[in-house]
């Protein structure tokens, strides 16, 4: 059977959504689009959804005056409702406050304790409420700091059920070193063999005073660790779904903050529950904005509804995945959107197709008969390699060239001289007319842009020009 399953993360919901979760969620909706548009008889199953449980949501809650299942409710569906404003088309939205979520992840702990992986004992240590992660000495900075959130983590002590990971760290290092879980980019796959070298200790399961969570199925005062429930919705997704038949993942996205559970826990877990792994994981890097960490403190916190605003769904959709290399670090502002979407979008794209179908329709042209364009723009590599950023540019070259074109051969003085065989040439050639350049670059930008690229096909069967973008001042 052919078939593609790639997922993101689940969002936190202590928050509303913001840029980093789009860009995640973005890249992942080109690639479905991408595989349900070169592999037309797979099965694309694409999930996304909220994690919903835990220390921060409960407190979350409770500072905004409601239950934190209507907190949850509340965040959820401002999460669903951006990803329907930039047109993210996903196959299941998970949700892991669901009675089947919830049901499906304590019979997992069930199965994993009669398996003899899961013992009870206590942890002491130190805990980052804002990672929801427990964190070993080595991990923090100078008076126990959190190097993500820069908040002095909690020393606690408490009864818990453990998961026997260390008994899977050779396993596991050995698949990874031999790609069998391939870690994109190269670098993090290299972070992650040096974090094993440090070796691995046995991970909590549950925990002990967190009361908004799924209660532990044998031991009801305690609550089943939100990390770990977290990771088991990529498999209880399918379930819901009746498609057990898509696991394994054929891919992970997610950002390098939550590497390792996905990387060392996530195989350990599955390695005990005798379930294929998953075949790649892609790792992308953070955000700043103007050179600064995003932070609700600071209000430098971009959101997708105002970008949708601001540039329309599919502007958006472009600008955000192609402004830095994706895996990699960079730095956003509004004023660079700002100015590549007046050069790149309004006056290269925008401008093309409306100078083109102007003068075919002044200079009264019209197709050969039985004309095909034959021109396409090729961007399989650079999908395949995560290079969103070098596709849009690859697509833009064509895009410049053709401009570049029109302004050297200067149609309009062709048209005076009577040139009209020279001018169907320049527009209708099948490999380098302006109008099949344009046809390719519709068809090339689908992915990206999808509404877009109906309108440049409708426009030119139509003949009739209308702006795609209005230049922002």
């Amino acid at each position: 059977m052919k078939k593609f399953y790639l997922t993101t993360p689940i969002y936190y919901v202590n928050a509303k959504p913001h840029i980093g979760h789009a860009y995640t969620t973005l890249a992942a909706d080109v690639l479905a689009r991408y595989q349900k548009k070169t592999n037309p008889d797979a099965e694309i199953f694409f999930l996304t959804g909220t994690d919903e449980h835990g220390t921060k949501i409960a407190q979350a809650a409770q500072k905004s005056g409601q239950s934190e299942q209507a907190f949850c409710d509340s965040v959820s569906g401002e999460f669903q409702e951006a990803w329907k404003k930039l047109e993210i088309d996903y196959d299941y939205f998970i949700r892991t406050t669901s009675k089947a979520h919830k049901n499906f992840a304590s019979d997992i702990l069930v199965k994993l304790k009669e398996k003899g992986y899961l013992v009870e004992d206590s942890y002491k240590g130190y805990y980052c409420a804002g990672c929801e992660a427990f964190k070993n000495k080595r991990e923090l900075e100078k008076g126990n700091i959190c190097p993500d959130h820069k908040t002095k983590c909690e020393f606690i002590s408490e009864k818990a059920w453990f998961f026997k990971l260390s008994e899977f760290e050779n396993k596991v290092r050995d698949l990874i070193e031999r790609d069998e879980i391939q870690i994109l980019p190269i670098e993090r796959k290299h972070e992650v063999l040096g974090f094993l070298k440090q070796g691995l200790a046995n991970v909590a399961v549950s925990r002990q005073k967190v009361e908004w969570g799924i209660p532990l199925p044998w031991d009801k005062s305690q609550t089943i660790y939100v990390w770990i429930e977290a990771l088991l919705n990529y498999l209880s997704a399918l379930e819901i779904n009746h498609k057990e038949n898509l696991w394994p993942a054929d891919l992970h996205l997610m950002s390098k903050d939550i590497l390792r559970f996905h990387s060392v826990i996530w195989p350990a877990l599955l390695l005990a529950l005798e379930k294929e792994l998953p075949k790649k994981i892609f790792v992308h890097g953070y955000f700043t904005i103007n050179g600064q960490k995003m932070s609700k403190t600071i209000g430098n916190v971009i959101s997708p509804d105002e970008l949708v605003k601001q540039y329309g769904a599919d502007a958006a959709r472009y600008l955000i995945l192609t402004e830095v290399v994706f895996g990699a670090d960079g730095d956003i502002s509004l004023e660079k959107l700002d100015k590549r979407y007046n050069s790149e979008l309004a006056d290269n794209l925008g401008n093309l197709l409306n100078r083109t179908l102007a003068m075919i329709s002044k200079y009264n042209l019209e197709k050969p008969d039985n004309w095909r364009p034959e021109l396409e723009i090729e961007i399989k590599k650079e999908i395949s390699e995560f290079n969103f950023q070098a596709a849009g540019n690859h697509i833009f070259e064509f895009i410049a060239k053709a401009n570049q074109k029109i302004d050297k051969t200067k149609p309009w003085e062709m048209f005076k001289l009577g040139k009209k065989a020279e001018l169907e040439n320049l527009f209708f050639d099948p490999q380098e007319g302006i109008l099949s350049v344009l046809i390719a670059v519709a068809k090339a930008i689908d992915i990206f842009m999808p509404s877009t690229s109906k309108k440049i096909l409708v426009q030119i069967e139509s003949g009739k020009p209308k702006p795609l973008f209005e230049k922002i001042k």
